[in-house]
């Protein structure tokens, strides 16, 4: 392959590009040029792209990666605390800290105020009136604000939290890029003044405990930002994105008002189906033996979770949204000592969040036609730019 396949079927926003399937029938591992000539590896099938993600001769580091898209918006350094970007001992250090704080049980505990939050957004739109722009009025403002709750960020601040961090809806010009940069600076600007003050006065918050761990100032606002970055944009395009897909598939719609208790199964497979962050790049250490193949060191290898978890050697009928399915083993969280710190957390979110919309609106129903939709094109994650809801 001369370049990453991105192009989506017309017609089947949720689909990954064709191109993908063709290539995991043929082999699971493709070679794949990239934009700098660099000539690496796609992965495609499930168990390929798991191996890989848990093998530790490939690295994370970026230093060690080659981007396979041009402009990505993707870092290039790493910067103190951001542990996804290092590998073990390092990447271990902050985990383990981090990883008693994002338990299962813990994270069920903040389901009530997930609740209340949940409730706020829909108090609003009922007031409102539909349309409405669900992106802004209910997928976005509920992790911003659970976000603003882990790291302490006091009330008079939330507006200008959720101004600082407003998403982007493309990462593919050089004007975006700056315009990245310059608010990624006013961020850490803003998470360097809230260190200082949870070291000064420590409240009851995920920030607080963490001034407490030895790490530097510069290794929060690092920890910070990854959590903020990982965390606020990922699940508000799984609430969009997943409205969107059962708002296209009435039957699965209809299941999930009907039956309560697929809640948990609902969430996963819409996981599964949608891969919202569909690409991962891996930077192998030393030559490794991978499905029939030499990945050599110094090779860059693109995981395609996307074509991973539509795999028919791991899902049946995958390219199918089924509520009922057991959706265990999907990529979606990645796989391996990488894998999603805070998955626990976004999965409550999304248990709370997607029953509350649509019992709330059962006459919930896109505002435009379909097509209309605008999608999201960046590179990093899929999902929709504005989702037009009435109801």
């Amino acid at each position: 392959m001369t370049e990453l396949p991105l192009d989506r079927p017309a017609g089947c926003p949720f689909d990954p590009p064709a191109e993908l399937a063709t290539l995991r029938e043929r082999d699971s591992l493709t070679r794949l040029e990239f934009p700098d000539g660099h000539l690496g590896w796609l992965a495609t099938g499930h168990a390929t792209v798991r191996a890989i993600l848990a093998d530790p001769r490939f690295s994370s580091r970026p230093e060690y990666l080659r981007r396979p898209v041009v402009n990505s918006a993707a870092a290039t350094t790493t910067r103190p605390g951001m542990f996804l970007r290092f590998d073990p001992p390092e990447h271990t250090r902050y985990r383990t800290l981090l990883t008693a704080r994002f338990t299962a049980r813990r994270m069920r505990q903040l389901a009530e105020r997930i609740e209340g939050f949940t409730a706020g957004c829909l108090d609003a739109m009922e007031r409102h009136g539909g349309p409405v722009d669900l992106v802004t009025a209910f997928a976005r403002p509920i992790p911003e604000r659970v976000i603003c709750e882990l790291l302490g960020v006091p009330v008079v601040d939330h507006d200008e939290f959720g101004r600082l961090t407003e998403a982007k809806p493309d990462a593919t010009s050089k004007e975006f890029r700056d315009e990245r940069l310059d608010a990624l600076g006013t961020i850490l600007d803003y998470l360097r003044r809230l260190v200082a003050a949870k070291r000064a006065n420590p409240t009851d918050d995920l920030l607080s405990e963490l001034t407490a761990t030895g790490l530097t100032e510069d290794e929060l606002v690092g920890a910070c930002s990854l959590l903020l970055a990982a965390g606020l944009d990922t699940t508000a395009n799984m609430l969009a994105l997943g409205t969107y897909a059962l708002l296209r598939n009435p039957d699965q719609l209809a299941l999930l008002r009907g039956d309560p208790e697929l809640g948990d199964r609902a969430v996963e497979e819409l996981m599964r189906y949608l891969s919202i962050a569909h690409t991962v790049v891996r930077g192998a250490l030393e030559d490794v033996e991978v499905a029939g193949h030499t990945i050599r060191a110094g090779e860059s290898v693109a995981l395609s979770i996307a074509a991973g978890n539509r795999d028919p050697e791991r899902f049946d009928d995958p390219d199918t949204l089924d509520l009922r399915r057991t959706a265990v083993g999907h990529l979606a969280f990645g796989h391996g000592v990488h894998q999603c710190l805070g998955q626990q957390l976004a999965r409550v979110e999304m248990r709370v969040a997607y029953p509350a919309l649509l019992t709330r609106f059962p006459g919930l129903r896109l505002a435009v036609a379909p097509e209309d939709v605008p999608m999201r094109s960046a590179f990093e994650i899929v999902g929709v730019r504005t989702l037009p809801v009435t109801w």
